[in-house]
């Protein structure tokens, strides 16, 4: 079984690649980074998806668009165009089964850098057209749209100790999701699920429809 995963060097993209390799999974990673994972089932291609000729795959099983940027000036070219050429590329595939796209709870909220939020959204919009594309043949299309999670990329709000007191003081469930948990969903959504398609799950500690606040430094 393969799998494909963008924005595979850090992050959320590193954690679950790392993931389906220890289920026995051979796991393809697009990132402009290099490889940052050793492991003889492990293919990496150094690439932008928003721009660059992407490579050549003759079969995969799942699809994983976790590629981002934010706040870059360049959030609609990264997270929102780059993740429509990956589709429009490999979706044609016989052997795929499932699609899961990486969106934001901000996609829903608003709260957040406005090209971020936009592209986040039309991402979920994007999500639901291919689910219903690819519907007739079967094949499962979701998104998740996550709040806060505990990466590296957050760290300039979480090492702040009055901004991180502010975004727990709005989150019920006091708390940030992990990597480890992060895996376990994306696994669930894209090999477990057979039958929800064309869906957004919203998982973001409960903050969504309570006190939405977007806490960052100055």
């Amino acid at each position: 079984m393969k799998i494909l995963i963008t924005g595979s060097s850090k992050g959320i993209g590193k954690s679950v690649s790392e993931y389906f390799l220890s289920k026995g999974y051979e796991v393809i990673g697009l990132d402009k980074l290099d490889s940052a994972i050793s492991n003889p089932h492990y293919y990496h291609y150094n690439c932008d998806i928003s721009i660059d000729e992407l490579p050549e795959i003759n079969d995969l099983d799942y699809i994983f668009s976790n590629a981002g940027t934010q706040n870059s000036g360049k959030d609609i070219d990264n997270n929102l165009i780059g993740a429509m050429r990956v589709i429009k590329k490999y979706s044609s595939l016989k052997s795929l089964k499932s699609i899961l796209f990486n969106a934001s709870a901000s996609a829903r909220s608003g709260f957040e850098f406005d090209e971020y939020v936009a592209s986040k959204a039309g991402l979920v919009g994007y999500m639901k057209h291919i689910a219903s594309t690819l519907s007739n043949r079967g094949i499962t299309v979701n998104s998740i749209s996550l709040g806060g999670v505990m990466t590296e990329s957050n760290n300039t709000v979480m090492n702040d100790k009055d901004s991180w007191n502010k975004i727990m003081n709005v989150t019920p469930l006091k708390k940030w999701m992990k990597l480890d948990e992060i895996n376990e969903w994306v696994y669930f959504l894209l090999v477990i699920n057979k039958s929800m398609s064309g869906q957004d799950l919203l998982i973001d500690n409960g903050e969504y429809n309570l006190n939405n606040t977007f806490v960052w430094p100055k």
